[in-house]
């Protein structure tokens, strides 16, 4: 296995070290970056482009001829990472020996490394990979609601943090929609901005939605638990008694009921 690290630092930074990394071919104009890759163990491309409210928008189209990890560090903007599979798989761990979690085709994941551990990604030889990333920076404009509340639901305590779940068709169609705009300059850049911030919006609806989906049940127990409860209390003596013999003679129970008395 071949194995690739990559240093934390600026967009422009990143991508220079990917091109030294796999030995490609770099242009870059106004925060869109391109990266051609065509050497012995790589073909493909690696496109990007850094807004100024610092959201990113990266696609990885690659093949590789042996197999390959790449090692990240932790980015001191602490971005969290929407991240979706096109084609192939895309394995990830946090650090060499963490647990590894494969992004399957037509799945999602989110991903946050705040922590002294590198992320790393695994790729499989002689398969086409296909995936889109999109970056949010959280230490920065802490202030703005977006952000804020990206922090509050894909990030935790131990600055470790991964979801992978199924692909999201609106969020799809929403990056396709990125990836054919036909305007240019300032217009594409400001349609761009607010599909990414769409994006966002909607990552943050559907995980907000998962969650209220995972409580209800157990509130439904709750509530069950509670009623059932309340009609007991208000049940008398005689009640409770006739539901035991309804019950042992249902369930062919034989026992017997003593008085006790505590001792004194």
């Amino acid at each position: 296995m071949k194995k690739l690290y990559l240093n934390n630092g600026e967009f422009d930074t990143v991508f220079n070290d990917l091109k030294d990394s796999f030995h490609g071919t770099l242009s870059a104009k106004d925060n869109n970056y391109n990266l051609d890759i065509q050497s012995k163990w790589t073909k493909g491309s690696i496109k990007g482009t850094r807004f100024d409210n610092n959201i990113l928008f990266m696609h990885f189209d690659l093949v590789f001829h042996q197999d390959v990890s790449l090692s990240i560090e932790a980015f001191q903007s602490a971005p969290v990472f929407f991240v979706y599979c096109e084609n192939g798989n895309v394995c990830h761990s946090f650090g060499s020996n963490g647990e590894k979690k494969v992004l399957h085709k037509n799945q999602s994941a989110v991903l946050n490394n705040s922590s002294v551990i590198n992320s790393v990604l695994y790729f499989e030889s002689h398969k086409r990979i296909q995936f889109t990333l999109l970056g949010m920076p959280t230490m920065d404009n802490k202030n703005v609601p977006l952000v804020s509340q990206v922090k509050q639901h894909f990030t935790n305590d131990s600055g470790n943090y991964i979801y992978i779940g199924k692909e999201n068709s609106r969020i799809s169609k929403k990056i396709e929609q990125y990836k054919t705009m036909s305007e240019k300059g300032i217009v594409a850049t400001i349609l761009k901005k607010s599909i990414l911030s769409h994006i966002v919006e909607m990552e943050i609806e559907q995980h907000a939605f998962n969650y209220l989906k995972t409580f209800e049940p157990i509130a439904d127990i709750a509530v069950k638990q509670i009623n059932e409860i309340k009609r007991i209390s208000a049940m008398s003596f005689s009640d409770v008694m006739a539901s035991v013999k309804l019950f042992r003679a249902k369930h062919h129970w034989s026992f017997k009921l003593y008085n006790q008395k505590l001792a004194s």
